[in-house]
This record gives C-alpha cells, sequence and structure tokens, in this order.
C-alpha cells in the first residue's frame, strides 16, 4: 500500500488553482468540518493508524534486503536469508492487507460524507423560497451537490490520507537514509531542487489551462442542458440555427481539444522530469556508494537498501511541496457548500402552527402589500452565471400595494388586469411562495405565517397556465399528489378532468412516458392531467392562474368541463383570461399596479365603466364574438 502517492498525485497537487491559498475562510468553517467527521472519528482513527503502520512498512523492505545480503548471502547464512525471505513475503501480504483494509475505511468515510453532505444540501435547498430559484442557476446548484460536496469529501480521504501519509512516509524514509548514510541522504536531497523550480513555472501553467478547461466544460455543459431540452430545441428548429448552434459548440470544443493536449504533454513533462531526477538521483548513490563498498567502507546490502528508499522519497517531497494547495482547496470545497446551507430560508414553517378549522374556507387579504426581496436575500451571486436583477424585482417599491379583500366560502373570485398589474404574485401570496411584506393572507381566519406546510399545502391547490409535468409516468405523476391513491381513485380523477378516454387509448395506458416538462402531450392534455393531479389532492381552495390561456377552442372547453368539477364546492380565486371564467365568478376584482381599483360582478363593472369595461372591449369582447 502507497497512500502516499506517487507522480500522480504530486501532479494533481501542482494542477489545481494556487489561488486557492490567498482565499480567507469564512471563521468557524474548520469547527463546522470537523462536525461532519464526528460521526466517523472512530473509523478515522484506525484508518489514520494504518497511514502509521503502512509509513513503517515502506523501510521494512529495504531494511530486511539489506539483512538478506550482509548477513545471509554475503557470509553464507541460508538460515538468515530464509527468514528474511519469509519476513519480506510476511510484510507484503501484511501491506496488502492494510490497503485493503484503508481503502474500506476511506470508502466509509469519504462516501458517508458525500452522503451527508448532498442530503444536506438537497433538502434545504428544496426548502428555500421560489424567489431563490428564479435566480439561481440549475447547472450552479448541480456543481454544488457534485463538484464541490466530492471536493468536500477529499479532505477526509485523499487530502488527509495524502498529507499525513507523505509527512510519515518522509520522516521515517529520511531516518532510515540518515541512519543507513547520511552523505548519499544529503546528496540525493541536493537533486530536488533541480526538479521543483521548473515543476513550480509548468504548475502554474497547469492551473492555468485547467481553469480554463473547467470553464469551457461547464459552458458546453450550460449550452447543451439549454438546447437538449424540448424548449431548447424547438426554439432552435423554428429559427433554424442549427449551424450556428455547430459553430458555437464546435468552437468551445475545439479549445478544449487544444487544451487538453497542452495538459496532455504538460503532465507527461511533469512525470519525464520527475523519472529522470530519480533516476539522476539512483545514479548517483549507485556511483558513490559503489565506490563506498569497493573501499570497505559501506556495505553491498546498504547499498541496495538506500536505492530502495531513495524510490520512496521523491514523491512525497514533491506532493508536499504543494501541501497548503491541496489542503485549501479542501476546504474551499466545504465553505462553498456551507455557503449554500446558510443561506437563510425566506419562508419558514412555524414553531408551533395553528390549527385550520375544518370544512370549506374562506380567504382574505388584509392590508396586504408586498415587495420582492432584494438579491442577496434569496440567492447568491456565485449561483448567478449573470448577477443580475430578476424581471420580477425590477419594479421600484411594492408589486403589491394594500390590497384587501375577501373570498366567502364556496365562492369564486376573479383576477383582471393587464400583465404585470400584481395578479399573479397575488396568488404566490396564498400558497406562501412568498410571504407578504404587510398586513396578512388568512385562510379560514388563519394567517397563512401560522399555518404547518403541511395543513397549507394540502388545503390550497393551484394549476398554472404552464401546467409541470415530471419526466416520468402518467401514474407517477397523479401519485404525486396522492400517493395512496388506488387504481380506481386515479380513474376517477382522470373521468373528472375530462382525459380518462384520451388515457386509456394509449398504448400503455397510465405508464405512459410523458416526456420532459410533459411534452408528450398536448398543451390541453397536460393541463387536464394537471386538473387530474389536483383533485386527487381534493383542496379546498383552489388558485387557477391563468390554467387555460394558452388553449384552442377545443382543449380550452374540455379543460373547462373539468374546471367546473374540480370548482364545485370549493373557494376559488382565479386569474381570469376567458369571458367564461369571468361570467361564472360571484366576484371580480379589477388589478391595476398592485391596487385594486375595482370590484363587482361582470354586469356591475361594465356598468361603471373605467378599466374594467376597457379591458373587457379589448378583450373579452373579441372571444364572446369568436364563440357565437
Amino acid at each position: 500500500m502507497s497512500i502516499g502517492g506517487g507522480p500522480m498525485s504530486a501532479l494533481r497537487s501542482y494542477s489545481r488553482d494556487s489561488s486557492v491559498v490567498d482565499r480567507k475562510l469564512a471563521p468557524g468553517t474548520v469547527r463546522r468540518i470537523l462536525g461532519y467527521a464526528k460521526p466517523y472519528r472512530r473509523i478515522i482513527i484506525f484508518f489514520l493508524i494504518a497511514l502509521v503502520f503502512d509509513a513503517l512498512l515502506v523501510v521494512a523492505q529495504p531494511l530486511l534486503f539489506k539483512r538478506i545480503v550482509d548477513d545471509g548471502i554475503t557470509p553464507g547464512n541460508a538460515t538468515v536469508v530464509t527468514m528474511s525471505a519469509i519476513l519480506v513475503a510476511v510484510v507484503a501480504v501484511v501491506d496488502a492487507g492494510l490497503g485493503l483494509i484503508s481503502r474500506w475505511w476511506s470508502a466509509q468515510i469519504g462516501e458517508g460524507l458525500i452522503f451527508d453532505l448532498r442530503t444536506s444540501v438537497f433538502g434545504h435547498v428544496q426548502r428555500q423560497s421560489i424567489a431563490f430559484f428564479t435566480r439561481a442557476q440549475t447547472g450552479a446548484l448541480v456543481s454544488r451537490l457534485n463538484n464541490d460536496v466530492v471536493g468536500a469529501q477529499q479532505a477526509f480521504t485523499s487530502t488527509m490520507s495524502g498529507v499525513l501519509g507523505n509527512i510519515i512516509s518522509l520522516v521515517v524514509v529520511i531516518i532510515a537514509m540518515v541512519a543507513l548514510s547520511w552523505q548519499i541522504t544529503v546528496a540525493a536531497l541536493v537533486l530536488l531542487p533541480i526538479f521543483l523550480v521548473p515543476a513550480k513555472w509548468m504548475g502554474r501553467r497547469m492551473q492555468t489551462l485547467t481553469r480554463e478547461q473547467m470553464q469551457l466544460n461547464a459552458e458546453m455543459g450550460t449550452q447543451m442542458t439549454e438546447r437538449f431540452n424540448v424548449a431548447g430545441a424547438l426554439l432552435v428548429k423554428l429559427f433554424g440555427r442549427p449551424e450556428v448552434e455547430d459553430a458555437t459548440f464546435a468552437s468551445k470544443a475545439g479549445r478544449v481539444r487544444n487544451i487538453g493536449v497542452s495538459i496532455a504533454m504538460a503532465n507527461r513533462y511533469f512525470v519525464t522530469a520527475l523519472t529522470l531526477v530519480a533516476a539522476l538521483a539512483t545514479a548517483m548513490v549507485y556511483g558513490i556508494g559503489g565506490n563506498l563498498v569497493i573501499g570497505g567502507s559501506m556495505s553491498l546490502g546498504t547499498l541496495l537498501a538506500l536505492t530502495a528508499l531513495l524510490a520512496q522519497l521523491y514523491g512525497p517531497l514533491t506532493a508536499l511541496s504543494n501541501v497548503r494547495v491541496d489542503v485549501m482547496t479542501a476546504l474551499v470545497s466545504f465553505e462553498r457548500v456551507f455557503e449554500v446551507m446558510d443561506l437563510p430560508t425566506l419562508v419558514q414553517e412555524p414553531e408551533h402552527p395553528a390549527a385550520l378549522p375544518a370544512g370549506p374556507v374562506s380567504l382574505t387579504f388584509d392590508h396586504v402589500s408586498f415587495e420582492y426581496p432584494r438579491p442577496e436575500e434569496v440567492s447568491l451571486a456565485s449561483l448567478e452565471t449573470i448577477a443580475r436583477p430578476a424581471p420580477s424585482s425590477t419594479q421600484e417599491g411594492p408589486v403589491l400595494r394594500d390590497v384587501s379583500f375577501e373570498v366567502p366560502a364556496g365562492t369564486m373570485t376573479a383576477l383582471v388586469g393587464h400583465s404585470g398589474a400584481g395578479k399573479s404574485t397575488t396568488t404566490a401570496l396564498i400558497a406562501r411562495l412568498y410571504d407578504a411584506t404587510a398586513g396578512a393572507v388568512r385562510i379560514g381566519g388563519v394567517d397563512v405565517r401560522e399555518l404547518s406546510f403541511a395543513d397549507l399545502r394540502s388545503c390550497v391547490g393551484e394549476v398554472t397556465q404552464e401546467a409541470h409535468l415530471f419526466h416520468d409516468t402518467i401514474r407517477a405523476n397523479l401519485l404525486y399528489a396522492q400517493p395512496e391513491a388506488t387504481e380506481d381513485e386515479l380513474w376517477q380523477a382522470l373521468r373528472a378532468a375530462q382525459v380518462a378516454e384520451l388515457i386509456q387509448g394509449l398504448p400503455d395506458g397510465l405508464d405512459t412516458i410523458v416526456g420532459d416538462r410533459g411534452h408528450r402531450l398536448s398543451g390541453g392534455e397536460k393541463q387536464r392531467v394537471a386538473i387530474a393531479r389536483l383533485l386527487l389532492k381534493s383542496p379546498r381552495l383552489l388558485v387557477l392562474d391563468e390554467a387555460t390561456a394558452h388553449l384552442d377552442s377545443e382543449s380550452e372547453a374540455a379543460v373547462q368541463r373539468a374546471l367546473s368539477t374540480a370548482l364545485a364546492g370549493r373557494t376559488a380565486v382565479v386569474v381570469a383570461h376567458r369571458l367564461s371564467t369571468i361570467r361564472a365568478a360571484d366576484q371580480i376584482l379589477v388589478v391595476s399596479e398592485g391596487r385594486i381599483v375595482q370590484r363587482g360582478r361582470h354586469e356591475q363593472l361594465l356598468a361603471q365603466g373605467g378599466l374594467y369595461a376597457d379591458l373587457y372591449r379589448t378583450q373579452f369582447s373579441e372571444q364572446e364574438s369568436a364563440g357565437q
């Protein structure tokens, strides 16, 4: 077993970015890291003991070779030769066994830490407000869960074993060499600067190349992610730009290819230089030591032992020359993971939730104002490729201003207004995707901030104009709302959503894969599956955010029939886009610039004139004419 590593271990050290040593770690980072190591402290202790034993075995074999030659072969003592050879074999077996055991311990520590960190980060990110996801780049988040978590794990496996193993091996080897011949040991160490000085220069070159390669790979990954999903591929095809995409990708890939060749040659230079220095040192030891043996001042066994120990000297020395980079790289990976975990969750569950009353529930907005949180409150600049304000946060001042209204239990209220007036923001506050900046949103008389997430999610159901389906089966997408639902309940929901006949006609029925974001289904079919999912959840308060906005007349009619079933007996808030929804509403709220400027029923508002009458003439009357 050679925990200390050799040329490749030193090579990895030189290819890392040396700028990390200048980074100031956040206070308490090391203490938090040790906290993650606490569950594995017993295995870590065993692992460290194995490192010490391995370092001792590094010098055991050369010293046994010396004994075989000096005390066995030279005087002709067969017993010494036999016993020493047996000891060499025992050392080899023990070394192999230690290697297997240490690798198992290392894997237990490393994979355990990866599991702990990944699950912690994933759980924390899942509980962030929707504002976080509107800003953070998905690829950057995935990188934290993959690259940075693995980099953090290496602090306890590769880095810890490499640094400690190299230090212990180096100390033991130098002590053994000095004991055998301090003159030859000093001569061997004199050659080290001949290698380290050019290696440092080449290391900086490799760091630059590696950093550029990683950046280009990230850019290629982003391009592939955006172009390989259904929406991106459709955009490329519709605008007829595949050649441009090919050229852009080829340019980046070509640069990565050229950098790869440069890195490969730099790697070769590094290994060649290290091998050359080791060969020169070996030649020097044989030259000086051989003459000493001839002169009788050194035994032949000592010369062979020094030569064997020399092979264990340069690898650890080279790797330790960049030990600060190795340690800081691992620590910075931990810090990047902690950076995500320390991001506060704006929408938090109450410590002592209030109970939601049984039966139909009312909805009340009590002098509600809302302003989107600042970027630094919801995200990290390092998770945004372009750190600019999200479109929703570019408005100055509150998005909603002193909004008050009540939706009695079992009634439907429609929200209408121009785009950007604040309608969708209003619905987002109901489900606590955001919290109101001022005032209160109450369901059944209880402030939503006082409800448990479980009660709120079971009470409120929402369908948006872009109903999202996972790349899975229809069955799995339905069961996401109600995992305990039976087969009969699934089909009952599909029939109520006016989509059962379609599903029955598919070759795989409920086990049909819907594709990325449900794109294998039409817009109307996807919306009706989403409504079936909502019906399975059976919420008491429905929120429909322009659920039929982008559907054709036939699909809209089917979805409207499904919605009429979903709305029966339930409290509902509907962001209206179609005239049929407006006329069915018990109350219409006209929203403009974050305020409710008119309220009433359809006929009343038409008689009043104002914004609603303007909206009706420019939008809804066209639908009425088309439907006649």
